[in-house]
């Protein structure tokens, strides 16, 4: 039976997630380094025989900020259409990225998100408008920029490491800090970021993963070809993606403990193929190449004696 996915993807690596800095909307490049190892990541995990396959993905949604959309190009996913960032480009809007894009109806009523982002690279930005690629990856997926998925916002914290915060803290005489349960003065609380992430999770199984989830998977070529998986992949950063992972199973963000490195890959999907059980994936055994065509024919033959 179809159990969909949900991937979620942080942006590479940028001079200030290398060394700690708390990047909510500043939009940091990413780094040469940066975009070496996420095109490694495409090549590993992208494609029809990888942990993500290009052709079984109906959404990608996206941060506002420029290094989550560049990780979007560099994970070469095959999509046919212009991304939307780079069609404001081409048309030389004069508009921030800030908001959800034309082709994105989201929206969102956490204030923080309608601040403008500070001035990105330009050197940076001016390279990304053309994608051309020989990749043989293919997807139909719509792409939008949603600022649901946006970094948090830390407000006075932004740009200082947490060792900084903390010394800082010490000298005011307050207590310790903890983001998931205090939040940052000046930017965002830990409620504004439940607001926004279980918006978009209700979005995502309402409109992708309930129609699907449960229903027999196709048993030919043509038929999976035409069939949709509901596979969903989030690009965004570090804090707001462990968020969106904890409460994909509904826990509090207190009890948040999980590590996303730059540019790296994580998977949510649910147990028993049951949508009352979401799930965060911590592994699974996937085959490439030749060997998977062996095993589907074996698992086929399976089937047929039984």
């Amino acid at each position: 039976m179809t159990t969909p996915r949900c991937f979620i993807v942080r942006h590479g690596e940028t001079e200030w997630s290398l060394s700690g800095k708390h990047t909510g909307t500043s939009d940091i490049p990413l780094t040469k380094n940066g975009e070496k190892r996420v095109r490694a990541t495409g090549k590993a995990l992208v494609g029809d025989d990888r942990l993500i396959v290009p052709r079984q993905l109906v959404h990608i949604y996206v941060s506002p900020r420029h290094r989550a959309q560049r990780t979007v190009e560099l994970l070469d996913l095959g999509c046919h259409d212009p991304y939307p960032w780079q069609q404001k480009a081409s048309s030389s809007s004069s508009s921030t990225d800030d908001g959800p894009s034309t082709a994105t109806s989201t929206s969102t009523s956490t204030s923080a998100l309608q601040r403008p982002a500070l001035q990105r690279n330009n050197s940076q930005s001016t390279n990304t408008i053309t994608t051309t690629t020989t990749t043989k990856n293919k997807t139909d997926a719509r792409v939008t920029i949603d600022p649901r998925i946006a970094e948090w916002d830390y407000g006075e914290y932004e740009g200082i490491t947490s060792a900084e915060i903390r010394k800082r803290r010490t000298e005011s005489g307050l207590g310790s800090w903890d983001i998931w349960r205090d939040g940052c003065p000046g930017g965002e609380s830990p409620e504004d970021i439940i607001e926004r992430v279980d918006s978009l999770i209700a979005d995502i199984r309402e409109n992708y993963h309930a129609p699907v989830i449960g229903k027999p998977k196709p048993k030919n070529s043509s038929e999976k070809k035409n069939a949709p998986s509901g596979d969903v992949m989030v690009v965004g950063h570090g804090h707001i993606l462990r968020a969106f992972a904890i409460r994909w199973i509904g826990r509090p963000l207190t009890e948040t403990s999980l590590i996303m490195e730059a540019g790296g890959v994580g998977t949510l999907s649910y147990e028993h193929h049951n949508i009352e059980e979401p799930a965060i994936l911590l592994g699974g055994g996937f085959v490439v190449g030749e060997d998977k065509v062996e095993i589907e024919r074996a698992e086929k033959e399976e089937k047929e004696e039984k």
